[in-house]
């Protein structure tokens, strides 16, 4: 198990905060934090009040540390890399996920940070359900798991 990876399915509120400090190393120069956050609408749908987030949470926590582990491939300055997610009922402003990457150097930790979230809007088995002025339903982005 690599302990400079944080990796957590959570209904709890994400910390912020703890998860930056995780990042922190004394020879690293740039921490970047990524937070998702709920939004009052989504493509087709406005006045969008709350998000119900399910995942495959077994599946979803094994692909995380992929997505987690191929960062250090790619990005050879990162030392460190926390990937939370959210599960449940979600209020508008609230995160629902949150990636943080402590490299060497900023660009290092920005490209981590990208490829982290990007990946597992594409990989992770989560799905969010919407609730709107008009109704609710799950959401039309849904995204085919493909391979890292």
């Amino acid at each position: 198990m690599n302990t400079n990876i944080l990796i957590s399915i959570q209904e709890e509120e994400i910390s912020i905060s703890q998860l930056y400090d995780f990042c922190l190393e004394p020879d690293c120069g740039a921490v970047v934090v990524f937070s998702g956050t709920v939004r009052s609408f989504s493509e087709g749908r406005l006045n969008v009040t709350s998000l119900v987030y399910e995942a495959y949470t077994e599946l979803a926590i094994k692909m995380l540390s992929e997505i987690a582990e191929r960062v250090f491939e790619l990005y050879q300055g990162v030392r460190k890399i926390a990937i939370v997610h959210r599960l449940g009922l979600l209020s508008l402003c609230e995160s629902s996920v949150v990636v943080a990457v402590s490299s060497e150097h900023r660009e290092e930790a920005f490209q981590g940070a990208r490829f982290a979230i990007d990946t597992l809007k594409a990989r992770a088995p989560i799905w969010k359900k919407e609730t709107w002025s008009g109704g609710e339903d799950w959401s039309e982005n849904a995204s085919t798991i493909v391979d890292l």
